[in-house]
């Protein structure tokens, strides 16, 4: 797998993101102010609501726009035979049948691309699962919730 392509789509992915929380900034931004947001009593709290769901929104932006810039610069490295898993590893991690694929990412873990018609989990080194699989090596095994176990099959 080409993790260059997997951290491609990383990026787009946030873009996109980073898109449609600026746009609905704007939007929140525009109710706080607008004049049928205007208090009516000093009960009503429409405009101050707005105000701050805008600010959320808007230190939410920046987040996205940090972690793009991280993704951007990560120096991606392909890891030799018997390396611990570090970050920008590409993880393949087996439990029984089944095959999850993971890469360990700087930020905003959770995000789930598509890549060569196989899902990739970006998960990072605070997560439960990140914190487990980091200084592991190919055929260790590790504890995933619930207590099942899994073993490290590949790590690029």
């Amino acid at each position: 797998m080409d993790k260059r392509a997997i951290v491609s789509l990383v990026i787009d992915h946030l873009t996109a993101e980073l898109e449609t929380v600026a746009g609905a900034s704007r939007e929140a931004r525009e109710a706080a102010t607008h004049e049928d947001n205007r208090a009516e009593d000093k009960y009503d709290t429409r405009a101050t609501e707005s105000s701050y769901l805008a600010d959320g929104q808007a230190r939410h932006a920046v987040e996205l726009r940090e972690a793009i810039e991280l993704y951007r610069t990560l120096a991606l490295r392909e890891f030799g035979e018997g390396e611990p898993i570090a970050l920008a590893a590409l993880v393949e991690v087996q439990q029984r049948k089944f095959r999850d694929l993971y890469f360990i990412g700087p930020r905003n873990g959770g995000v789930i691309v598509r890549h060569e018609g196989t899902e990739v989990m970006v998960i990072t080194p605070q997560s439960p699962l990140g914190h487990a699989l980091l200084g592991r090596r190919v055929g260790d095994s590790i504890r995933l919730e619930g207590g099942r176990e899994a073993t490290i099959s590949s790590v690029l």
